[in-house]
C-alpha cells in the first residue's frame, strides 16, 4: 500500500469538476478503500467521479465495477495509472 493517501494529487483532472461536497465524499469512499489496502487505479478513481458529478447514473457505476471486478477475476488487467 501506498504510504501517502494522494489521490487528487494523482489525477486532478478527475475532481476538477467536482464541487467541494462531492470532492469530500469520493475522497473520503477512497480513502476508506486504501485504509483496507485498496490500490488506487484511475479507472476506479474515474467511475466513481463519474458517478459523483451527474456524468453517469448509479446502474453505469455498478456496470462498470462489475465489469472491472470481471476483468480482474478472468486475469485480464487494464494498467491504468
Amino acid at each position: 500500500m501506498d504510504e501517502k493517501f494522494d489521490i487528487e494529487e494523482r489525477w486532478p483532472e478527475l475532481f476538477a469538476q467536482l464541487d467541494a461536497t462531492q470532492r469530500n465524499a469520493v475522497r473520503q469512499s477512497l480513502a476508506a478503500a486504501w485504509h483496507e489496502g485498496w490500490v488506487p487505479n484511475r479507472e476506479d478513481v474515474e467511475n466513481l467521479t463519474d458517478e459523483a458529478r451527474g456524468a453517469i447514473d448509479e446502474a453505469e457505476y455498478l456496470r462498470r465495477v462489475d465489469a472491472a471486478a470481471e476483468r480482474h477475476r478472468s486475469g485480464a488487467h487494464v494498467v491504468t495509472n
